[in-house]
Formats: structure tokens, C-alpha cells, sequence
């Protein structure tokens, strides 16, 4: 077998127009290449090669592929032949792979979604019933040209996929474990996308291996990923990595967006390094992809609360694999497809040109909100900013952040040094990504009620929101509970944090009363908080010389003031503490 990462070097050295060029007169055209295709033998220029994409297409008979794909289809090679022959034109010696010979008992499934690609493409162009989806398309200012080289497809509604897959050969069961079709109660089969605008999802070898479909008009999910399967992991890949990663290269960096209509916006607008998620948070593995491709990435989130939310998590994601994170910040109600639209490309590239590190990013945030300007709003501030600082595994750029942080929140460095140290002492640097099915749920009161607060209607969920963020929570899992809910995605949970979802809607809050469990929680929080700052204090006071232990007294004295005033049971707690109380 040939190593994947021989395939992409050979790709990438390939020459795609010299190659071609060989068979097809092709004539420059703008950043393209045109000329007649070599497959249905026309004569007009209707086919294009394409060097940025690393990929050719015919707008007639739609041929597409890369160069590998141009030596299978027209010479008539297997995948691993064509490798061969294009890495002896380039001068780059394989190495074979010792182990196992014969046929990826995966090849069905690939050509299953290719042929499911194949057939969808065609419907939108042609079916009377995707008129819908054309339409929705220029309602986007996004030609039916422009859709083909993208590959975009209409999933049509009834049975006409199932009946069209029979007809090519294909089998149901392969179907099924391939995720294109679903396997109902009752027994019977229907396929998995109906009447949605469907995005290709590849894999790094340029493989159809999934699907990303809208819905168009009423309906939810609004969008709707293949599911798990043998050749299709979401959190392991990113859409339009396949050729997003060329261009990354080149300009040293990736611009990380969160929906497929943003890259296909961005991408038309002439940006080749684009990517995004697939429906799910940043992942680790989806980092570590970024991470060989770039040492940059750019955050182009939307600005509204849940898209700063998605911005940090995915930027602490990030700085796990030494890489450096940069924010964009989008004009206000603007999300980067609606910013090419209306401003153009020159709005876009100045958003880009006035990113921020990620760091630099939250500090303007909090002190916008005046976090900086009261003691309990210092703490909180630092709170916020402390897994960011944790998150980074480059040695100079967190004592950078350490330097920084200390001088905006006005305290000592070494203290806070101390403070991120010990924090990392019990937590490890990379992640496991995922809660597994053993963790038992830790039975937190405090951030149980914040959950069943936000479970009890949507007015509910924005006090919360206002107020708590994901870093109050301490469980993993009503971590992911809080994350899901906060972006109106409770269906991406999985494992643990489903099941303490469902056990959450089952319980309810009880006889409380959502007004009582978010005043209590709130409290709660608020002097955990202002305890520990106080213990800090305290600290920081037996090692201080004299005129510094005055004016930390006074500010003990000050946030001790805060504490007791709005939980006034504490002094009674911690005089029945130092008395030796039963049951203290």
C-alpha cells in the first residue's frame, strides 16, 4: 500500500495543466485553463482545469476529479497505478507499505457516495423538483456553474434515490452501512436526505466519503450530517480541508469558518484556505489536522454570544497544538457570508488584515463589559481567561499571556503563575476529546441547577447565559450539557452527556421554582468565587511586607463585606467551622 502522505506529496508536486495539457488543448482563462473535453469528445471550450483547486471539470458531461482521477478515467488505470505514474513524472520514489495486499474492503462504500454524488449533482441541475433548491441558490448570488464545480446536489423527496441506486447496482446494504439511507422500525428503507441542498464532504484524498444537507423551508434539523460510518469520522475531518490545504500552505495560514455556506461564500470570493467543523465543536483531531497544515489559524466566527463562545472553545482547542489563534471580528449582525454580499471582498480581506490573538481578543471583551474595573469583576475576568492561558502549550507564548494577563488584571505575576501551575498540575495538556462511557456523572448541585434553569424555557436560558458561562462548570459532562444547550444543539450529544440531558428533562426542577434554583446557584457561585479570592488574599498577606499586607487587608476586608452581605449565613458557618461544631 502507498503511505497517504506519499499520495498528497505526489499530488501536490503533480503539474495538473501540464499533464492535461498533454491531451486536451487547453488556453488560459482568467486563473483557469479551458479547453474541449477529452471525455465526451466535445469541441466547444466547456472544460476547465483548475490549478488552485488541483482539480479538473467539464460543465457538460461533468466529469470532475483531480490528477489521479484524469489518468483512471481516461487511460483506464486503478487508483494505485495512477499514483505510480504520476509520482515517475514528478521524480518521487514510493515506498511500499509492508503488510496485507488486495482490495480496502471499504472500496464499496467510497463509490457508493460517489455514485450517490454523482446522481445528486445531476438533480440539481435538471430535476423539476430541485427548482426549489436552484432558487435558493440565487437567492445566495450562487450560480448553477459556480454549484456544479463545488458539487452541490439535491436530495429530491420519495423514493426515486433508492429506485435510481438499484437501477446503478447498487446494493441496500451497502447503502445502509454507507449512511445513505436509514433502516426504519417497521423494516422498511427510506433514504436518510430528503428534500435538502446537499454539500459533499471528502476525505484528504479528495474521496467522497459524506454529506452535509440544508433543509429548504420549514423543518429541523436545519442541517443534517451523514452519520458515523466506516469511511466517515465528522470529528476527524474538516469541509474542504481537500483543497483548502494547498492554499493553506501558501499563505500560512487557515481561516476556520463555522458553516459550509461560509466556505462556499469565502472560497468564490477567491480565498482558497477556508475550512469549517462539520456540525460539531472543534475537535482535538480536527486541530492536529489544522496543526500540519498551517502554523496560523483565524477565527472568523460570528460576533453574537454563542459565536464568542464557539470562538474560544475552538481557539483553546487550538492553542493545545501549538498553534497561533487569531480572532477576526465581523461588523455587527454581519456573518461572514452576508459580509461578502454586501460589503465585498475588499470588507472581508480588512476583517481579516484587523484579527487579533485570541488572548488580546477576550481581554477587549471583558474590559468592554467592565470586568476590570470592580474586585469580584477582576476574578471573574481571570476565571475567563485562565483556561485560555492553560490551553497553551508553547512555553513562550503562555508566559507571554501570564505577563500580559497580570498587568491588566493588576496583580503579580508570580501569583498567577502559581495559580495556572497548580491548575495544570491536575489537569493534562491534550484531552481526550470525549467523555467515555464509564465517567460516572459527579452529582454538582449547583451546576445541576443552572441546567434545569435553562431546560425551563427560553427566557430562562438567556438569564443563565448572562450571567454563567462554561467555565463555572467543573463536570465535563454538564459542561457539554451547557455548551449544547447554549447553541441550540441538544441532538450533538452523545455517550454520558445524553443520558444526563435525558435524566434532567426527566427529573425536572423539582419544587423549586426556576426563579429560586437560579438565585441559590448564582449565590453560591458568587461566593465560591469570592472565597477562594479571599484565601488568596490571605496568602499573599502572611508573605507581604508591611505597607503591602495594609492595602491587601483592605481589600480582603472589602470582598470579605461583599461575601457576607449577599450569603449572610457564612459568618455563622465559619464561627461553627473554627468552634469545632458537630456537623461543620
Amino acid at each position: 500500500m502507498i503511505p497517504d502522505d506519499v499520495i498528497e506529496q505526489v499530488r501536490e508536486a503533480a503539474d495538473l495543466v501540464g499533464i492535461i495539457g498533454e491531451h486536451v488543448e487547453l488556453r488560459r482563462t482568467g486563473a483557469d485553463y479551458r479547453g474541449p473535453c477529452p471525455f465526451h469528445g466535445g469541441t466547444h471550450r466547456n472544460f476547465a482545469v483548475i490549478p488552485k483547486k488541483g482539480m479538473f471539470y467539464c460543465f457538460v458531461c461533468h466529469e470532475a476529479g483531480d490528477v489521479y482521477t484524469f489518468f483512471m478515467k481516461k487511460l483506464g488505470m486503478d487508483y494505485p497505478t495512477a499514483v505510480r505514474e504520476v509520482a515517475r513524472r514528478v521524480g518521487i520514489t514510493i515506498p511500499e507499505r509492508s503488510g496485507p495486499t488486495g482490495p480496502d474492503p471499504r472500496e464499496p462504500l467510497y463509490a457508493a457516495v460517489a455514485t450517490a454524488a454523482d446522481w445528486f449533482a445531476r438533480q440539481l441541475r435538471d430535476s423539476p423538483e430541485a427548482d426549489v433548491a436552484r432558487k435558493y441558490l440565487e437567492s445566495r448570488h450562487v450560480t448553477m456553474e459556480q454549484a456544479q464545480v463545488q458539487g452541490l446536489g439535491y436530495a429530491p423527496r420519495g423514493p426515486a434515490f433508492l429506485d435510481a441506486m438499484k437501477s446503478l447496482g447498487v446494493r441496500e446494504e451497502v447503502l445502509l452501512e454507507a449512511g445513505l439511507i436509514v433502516k426504519r422500525d417497521d423494516g422498511s428503507k427510506v433514504p436518510r436526505f430528503r428534500g435538502r441542498l446537499l454539500f459533499p464532504i471528502h476525505d484528504l484524498r479528495s474521496r467522497s466519503v459524506a454529506f452535509s444537507g440544508r433543509i429548504l423551508g420549514e423543518g429541523e434539523p436545519k442541517y443534517l450530517n451523514s452519520p458515523e460510518t466506516p469511511i466517515f469520522h465528522k470529528g476527524q475531518l474538516l469541509y474542504n480541508l481537500h483543497l483548502a490545504k494547498h492554499g493553506m500552505r501558501k499563505a500560512e495560514r487557515a481561516i476556520l469558518v463555522e458553516g459550509q455556506f461560509d466556505v462556499l461564500r469565502l472560497t468564490l470570493a477567491g480565498l482558497e484556505e477556508i475550512v469549517a467543523p462539520l456540525g460539531t465543536g472543534l475537535t482535538d483531531e480536527q486541530a492536529a489536522l489544522l496543526q500540519r497544515h498551517t502554523p496560523h489559524v483565524i477565527l472568523l466566527y460570528d460576533s453574537d454570544d454563542p459565536g464568542l463562545r464557539a470562538t474560544f472553545r475552538a481557539g483553546d482547542v487550538l492553542l493545545r497544538h501549538k498553534v497561533r489563534v487569531s480572532v477576526a471580528t465581523l461588523p455587527e449582525g454581519e456573518d461572514p457570508d452576508t459580509l461578502v454580499q454586501n460589503k465585498g471582498v475588499a470588507a472581508l480581506e480588512q476583517v481579516l488584515k484587523d484579527s487579533v490573538d485570541i488572548l488580546e481578543r477576550k481581554i477587549q471583551i471583558l474590559n468592554r463589559r467592565g470586568f476590570f474595573s470592580s474586585l469580584p469583576g477582576r476574578r471573574r475576568a481571570l476565571d475567563a481567561l485562565l483556561p485560555t492561558i492553560r490551553a497553551t502549550n508553547d512555553a513562550v507564548a503562555r508566559d507571554l499571556y501570564v505577563t500580559t494577563v497580570a498587568q491588566t488584571a493588576g496583580i503579580r505575576k508570580e501569583t498567577l503563575e502559581e495559580e495556572v501551575a497548580g491548575k495544570l498540575a491536575r489537569q493534562p495538556q491534550i484531552p481526550s476529546g470525549s467523555q467515555t462511557s464509564s465517567d460516572p456523572i459527579p452529582p454538582n448541585p449547583i451546576e445541576k441547577a443552572i441546567l434545569q434553569v435553562m431546560l425551563s424555557g427560553e427566557n430562562w436560558k438567556a438569564r443563565v447565559l448572562a450571567e454563567i458561562d462554561r467555565e463555572n462548570f467543573t463536570s465535563e459532562v454538564y459542561r457539554s450539557v451547557f455548551d449544547a444547550l447554549a447553541e441550540n444543539s441538544p441532538d450533538r450529544l452523545d455517550g454520558m452527556s445524553a443520558r444526563a440531558l435525558e435524566e434532567l428533562q426527566a427529573t425536572g426542577p423539582g419544587i423549586d421554582t426556576p426563579d429560586d434554583l437560579f438565585v441559590w446557584a448564582v449565590t453560591k457561585i458568587e461566593s465560591d468565587r469570592k472565597s477562594r479570592e479571599i484565601w488568596r488574599i490571605q496568602r499573599e498577606i502572611d508573605l507581604a511586607s508591611e505597607p503591602e499586607k495594609t492595602r491587601l487587608t483592605l481589600e480582603k476586608r472589602a470582598l470579605t463585606d461583599e461575601r457576607n452581605a449577599k450569603r449572610p449565613t457564612w459568618k455563622i458557618l465559619e464561627h461553627a467551622r473554627r468552634k469545632g461544631a458537630p456537623g461543620s
